[in-house]
């Protein structure tokens, strides 16, 4: 197996770790003004940057690990790190469900409420 190989297998299985949402959840959730306003989008007027990751993530959770693209796992091991990096911060001591730290991961595809 090649480096590239083991390095792509290493990615498909933290982000299938990282990723607890099924792309139709996803999909739903992505719909919702809360996903909509959860996130930074520079100007405070676009599509945040987590809102278009979910739609990219839904994306990549149709293909087949074979039909993945280089792009695809560097984006994977985006997605990957930044669900590390916030669930290490650790949300809030009240109301976890409706804030906005979990819906942010939630555009990640990361539900810290189903771990």
């Amino acid at each position: 197996m090649s480096s590239e190989q083991t390095d792509h297998e290493k990615i498909w299985k933290e982000f299938s770790d990282a990723v607890n949402m099924t792309p139709s959840a996803l999909e739903k959730w992505l719909t919702t003004d809360e996903s909509k306003e959860a996130g930074w989008s520079g100007d405070g007027k676009s599509e945040t940057v987590g809102h278009k990751s979910g739609r990219r993530i839904v994306e990549i959770k149709h293909k087949s690990k074979s039909e993945l693209t280089n792009d695809d796992f560097a984006h994977m091991k985006k997605v990957i790190g930044y669900v590390h990096r916030h669930v290490a911060q650790g949300g809030p001591k009240e109301d976890v469900e409706n804030s906005t730290w979990r819906h942010s991961l939630m555009n990640w595809g990361h539900d810290p409420l189903k771990d």
